[in-house]
């Protein structure tokens, strides 16, 4: 009998490094560049809140108007990112991973001019309006961007090029933060280019996007275009023969619709995927949760608070983004070596200990006399034949748990700087859930993965004979088998 050959190992060609550079950049971008954008010019941004009322009312804000406005304005940006979440199920089912990043730009764009002359009009709300513009945004691209990437890569780039999402969110903040600063744009004359430069990325994308391939599998699948789907394998991978991927995505296919559609909201009823969406829920909550976008949106408010001069902690801010980065960069490095879990049980028990260390800073810093309450901070495990409906649910719990002011007053007016502590309670919650809960996923398929789930969800997975026997090793399996409880 004849040995069948391995599976050729995709490389990163031109096409598909292209594609990924432009896609990740005009999309995951707007999400970090929105996030820090208005935390160091917030007090220019406040003053020409405050002249603008002036001129109309002839009177200056009264201060409870004025932290009302401002947590509008911040606050804005996750209720958008909830609203985007909640329709890119069917934006990437309707218009293509492709289209539906190409369309997102326009809720780049125009907010992107909207805020450019809200100086000129003189009105305050096209800024507020545009942070909910934003959000919409940055809530399709990030479930639609990963999804796109992890179409277009082969299977042994999918985790390298799955970084990328995040890779491009940090860079947006750490951009954010240099262009903040007083001497560039963070000052009275350059605050309303600062806020409109998120729309280059937007349009740098939508004239260079359309040159590069829309996803085989949405290509193949659910247009039935064999032969365009069939070619853009052939740029993606390099070479001519890709008759096996496509019989791959078929067999997918047959599964899922062996599975059933789901909506997102029948998706929670379905038992065989039950832990998986709790434990995507409960990791970006965690995350959204942490304590980290106390920092990203009002760090230096934060940093004065500690003792920090007014003039320095723009530029320690800038040095939190350039640490954020190296470490993003190292965990993409390293997570094929320790694996997930490892690394986010490390990640969170390091958080945690830095929210402590900021309260107890805090405190004996300022006392008292801290600001009254502080917002709180910031894989796909199951088959992957629902793509759509389950993706949409991290971004809807990382919207939904974004922070919403930190001044607004409505919360316990003497918790301070103890707001970190909730933070790292948080922290040790998510790292316990992970400790019980979650497997390593390193080096495992998702069949395997399946299987793991399978027994806490109390299912019992079908497996066809090829399956068991290897003929087939990359062929999902069949759908699960509910179980009494």
């Amino acid at each position: 009998m004849e040995t069948p050959s391995p599976p050729k190992k995709g490389r990163l060609q031109p096409t598909l490094v292209l594609a990924t550079l432009s896609a990740a950049f005009g999309s995951a971008f707007q999400y970090g560049y929105n996030i820090a954008v208005v935390n160091t010019p917030h007090r220019v941004l406040k003053s020409f809140y405050n002249d603008t009322y002036f001129e109309r009312h002839g009177t200056f804000m009264d201060e409870k108007v004025m932290l009302l406005l401002w947590s509008c304005t911040v606050s804005m940006f996750p209720l958008g990112g909830l609203l985007g979440s909640l329709i890119v199920g069917v934006l990437v089912d309707k218009c293509g991973r492709k289209g539906t990043l190409l369309i997102n730009n326009v809720f780049a764009i125009i907010p992107a001019i909207l805020m450019g002359v809200s100086k000129v009009a003189k009105a305050f709300e096209l800024i507020i309006f545009s942070r909910v513009v934003l959000g919409i945004c940055a809530g399709i691209s990030y479930s639609a961007l990963p999804m796109y990437l992890g179409e277009l890569a082969p299977k042994n780039l999918r985790g390298a090029l799955g970084t990328m999402t995040e890779v491009f969110v940090i860079v947006g903040v750490f951009l954010a933060q240099i262009f903040s600063l007083q001497a560039i744009l963070g000052n009275p004359t350059g605050w309303p280019v600062l806020l409109a430069l998120t729309g280059v990325p937007a349009l740098l994308q939508l004239l260079s996007l359309p040159f590069f391939p829309e996803s085989p599998r949405y290509t193949l699948i659910q247009k039935g275009d064999e032969d365009t789907a069939r070619q853009a394998l052939r740029k993606l991978r390099g070479w001519a023969d890709v008759e096996d991927e496509m019989a791959e995505m078929r067999v997918e296919d047959q599964a899922e619709k062996a599975e059933g559609r789901l909506s997102v909201l029948n998706l929670f009823t379905f038992r065989s995927v039950r832990w998986q969406l709790i434990s995507i829920v409960v990791l970006m909550a965690g995350q959204q949760l942490s304590g980290i976008n106390a920092i990203n949106y009002y760090a230096d408010t934060i940093y004065e608070s500690a003792g920090v001069e007014a003039t320095r902690s723009q530029y320690v801010t800038v040095g939190a983004g350039v640490v954020n980065i190296v470490m993003t960069v190292i965990s993409a490095s390293i997570v094929e070596c320790l694996g997930r879990r490892r690394l986010l049980l490390v990640g969170y028990g390091i958080c945690g200990s830095a929210c402590l260390t900021l309260m107890l800073a805090l405190l004996f810093q300022v006392g008292p006399h801290f600001p009254a309450t502080l917002p709180p901070g910031r894989g796909w495990m199951g088959p992957a034949a629902r793509r759509a409906q389950s993706l949409s649910c991290p971004t809807s719990a990382s919207s939904a748990s974004s922070p919403t002011s930190p001044d607004i007053p409505l919360g316990p007016e003497a918790i301070g700087a103890y707001s970190f502590l909730v933070f790292a309670g948080i922290c040790l919650l998510t790292a316990i859930y992970i400790y019980v809960v979650i497997p390593e996923t390193k080096g495992k398929t998702f069949v395997e993965i399946n299987r793991t789930f399978a027994k806490r969800n109390r299912v019992e997975i079908l497996e066809r004979k090829e399956d068991v026997t290897g003929a087939e090793p990359h062929a999902p399996s069949l759908p699960a088998k509910e179980t009494s409880f």
